[in-house]
């Protein structure tokens, strides 16, 4: 609609129509008139920047975990493969109660190097040969039976003051290998040895080298003189003992084994 006394004049401005010198300042410009500039490029140091604050992020995360479990926060984070140990073990069974009447008078400490071998003649070690030193450490006990003392075997003089103990001699007990201090030095062992080990290992052959170790102590202890230290100190400890009683002569002797 016209406006009342100005017919002549549109009622609307038309946009303007663009000129050819227009439209070769477009072209010249790609970005067109009114609209912003390109961005400029970024410089090599922006990816840096951005992995620096990611690890930087991390660091805070690890930090502040660590802090929570130490100071008990949050339950204490388990390795979900941790290895795990199941004992199944039956309880122990009581088979016999016995009463002792020892006295363990010495005890001897000793150390034996074991070294065995087995092979075959007229084949080389490296396919066939078992050759083990083991490290036994073990000790034996002496001691003396008082429950063999038969009737008689204290005699008291007429006057009291002196006593007359006739004893079993000293006996030597069993070997007790200690398999905390015993160890295997070295070991070699053929490549058909080998092999079979991987078929089926033999469970006997660590006892067999126990039971020679144990053979060994057993001997050695025979010839330390274990025994004669036993009989002198169980006749210290009678005389000691008997003394305190009121008799001033103590004598022991002891029967032969």
């Amino acid at each position: 609609m016209a406006r009342d006394g100005d017919i002549n004049e549109p009622t609307r401005e038309f946009p303007d129509y663009r000129t050819g010198t227009d439209l070769e300042r477009r072209l010249d410009d790609p970005a067109g008139p009114g609209e912003p500039p390109p961005a400029a490029p970024r410089g090599p140091g922006a990816p840096t920047r951005g992995l620096l604050w990611v690890l930087g992020a991390a660091a805070l995360v690890l930090v502040a975990l660590l802090a929570t479990q130490a100071t008990g926060i949050f339950p204490h984070f388990r390795n979900p493969f941790a290895e795990q140990q199941t004992d199944r073990s039956q309880p122990p069974l009581l088979k016999s109660i016995q009463d002792l009447s020892r006295y363990v008078a010495a005890e001897g400490n000793f150390q034996v190097v074991v070294d065995t071998q087995k092979d075959r003649a007229n084949v080389p070690d490296f396919l066939l040969n078992e050759r083990t030193l083991f490290v036994g450490a073990g000790s034996v006990e002496a001691y003396v039976d008082f429950s063999t003392i038969s009737e008689g075997a204290i005699v008291e003089s007429a006057d009291g003051k002196s006593v007359e103990i006739k004893l079993p001699a000293p006996q030597l007990g069993k070997t007790n290998l200690d398999l905390e201090k015993s160890y295997v030095f070295a070991e070699q062992r053929g490549l058909l040895n080998r092999l079979g080990d991987l078929v089926g290992n033999d469970p006997n052959r660590q006892q067999q080298v126990y039971k020679l170790a144990e053979d060994r102590i057993t001997g050695a202890a025979r010839d330390s003189g274990l025994s004669q230290r036993a009989e002198e100190n169980t006749r210290k400890m009678l005389e000691g003992l008997l003394r305190s009683l009121g008799y001033e002569k103590v004598t022991v002797t002891y029967t032969a084994p």
